[in-house]
């Protein structure tokens, strides 16, 4: 085993979503000591509060799920269905970073990982909301990259679809034939990315093999998106 975070603290968010166990999985076991939360990150004070009593934290991973409001055109989107998921994305992704940067800046060594969404790179219809926020993300993470790079400190973000994941992909939608042809007309890979094949994305971005990239926002989507 190559334990290639051996010695790192990594402070995984939402750790039992999303892509949080595979992450927490494929991170344990290349030796780091994984910080699994699922603690509140609903206010600048919670997500301040769960990095101070973390300690040390040498790689965050923002791993944060919102529910995408598919098959509402623009024009019926209540106000709720337009702020959440920029409460639930947007909003804890800035909280988190501000408040674990100053560790970071100061040891200068520190990796920030946001688990995204393709949306962000591709016109979607009927998601607007949840794209907008997904593309909120991007746009952070490309500011924020490129303004703590010269600390040493490299921030970006996996821009995924059609990853495997019971939030986005719950078992009752894989068995659906609609689906399944969907999948294989939509994606030139023909299948669903696994979620560990995600978490090796990652770790790859929180290793410090990674340490010239700045600010990028990575489509991980089986060709569905190339930029």
């Amino acid at each position: 085993m190559s334990e290639r975070l051996r010695g790192k603290r990594v402070l995984v968010t939402q750790a039992s979503a999303y892509m949080g166990p595979a992450t927490v999985e494929v991170f344990g076991e290349e030796g780091a000591e994984v910080i699994a939360e699922d603690g509140d990150l609903s206010s600048a004070e919670a997500c301040k509060e769960l990095i101070g009593r973390s300690g040390r934290i040498d790689v965050l991973i923002a791993n944060l799920a919102s529910a995408n409001y598919s098959g509402i055109a623009v024009t019926d989107l209540a106000d709720a269905q337009w702020h959440t998921p920029f409460a639930l994305l947007v909003d804890p992704l800035h909280w988190l970073t501000q408040a674990v940067l100053p560790q970071m800046v100061e040891r200068r060594s520190g990796k920030i990982v946001a688990y995204g969404s393709a949306t962000a790179l591709r016109g979607l219809k009927t998601v607007a909301a949840y794209s907008a926020a997904r593309a909120a993300q991007v746009g952070y993470v490309q500011a924020v990259g490129v303004e703590v790079a010269p600390h040493n400190v490299q921030v970006n973000l996996i821009a995924q679809n059609y990853v495997e994941n019971r939030e986005y992909y719950p078992p009752a939608l894989m068995q659906k034939e609609s689906f399944v042809a969907s999948l294989r007309r939509q994606v030139p890979a023909g299948r669903l990315g696994t979620a560990r094949e995600d978490a090796l994305f990652a770790l790859f971005l929180a290793s410090d093999e990674s340490g010239f990239f700045a600010g990028q926002a990575f489509p991980f989507a089986g060709g569905w998106v190339q930029r």
